[in-house]
């Protein structure tokens, strides 16, 4: 998804916020008198705090159409255990089953790994040098 699409896909989904920002702002001018300015400028506020919110939150916008294990793939961690060939990973504070790539030995508990692949529910992984993102 480009960037393009994320941008109207997040201003399409903040459509009916502003809609009920407005129809707050016409309620506070025709029951307790508020002046129009102040009215209209709760809807202008909004609006500018949506658009400064957008760099924060454009990645929960953008589309992703592999499987949430797949979304795995490249990301770093560390062995909570021995691999040999199989074992425990901590990726992203979650504990998931690895198994270590077939060209590669035993993984030491600690050691920080790549996810290199899938296989069912099971991570496939390499050893790292040294680990390039704590995630």
């Amino acid at each position: 998804m480009t960037r393009r699409q994320t941008f109207w896909r997040y201003t399409a989904f903040q459509v009916p916020g502003w809609a009920i920002t407005a129809y707050g702002g016409w309620w506070l001018h025709q029951s307790l008198e508020v002046p129009v300015w102040i009215a209209s400028s709760l809807l202008v506020v909004w609006v500018i705090k949506d658009y400064a919110l957008f760099p924060f939150l454009r990645s929960a916008y953008e589309l992703d159409h592999r499987l949430p294990i797949e979304q795995m793939i490249e990301t770093y961690g560390y062995a909570t255990e021995p691999l040999s060939p199989t074992g425990y990973i901590r990726i992203r504070g979650e504990l998931w089953r690895a198994r270590t790539t077939e060209d590669n030995p035993a993984i030491t508990r600690g050691a920080p790994v790549k996810v290199t692949g899938v296989d069912g529910t099971t991570l496939l992984v390499k050893s790292v040098v040294a680990r390039q993102s704590s995630t």
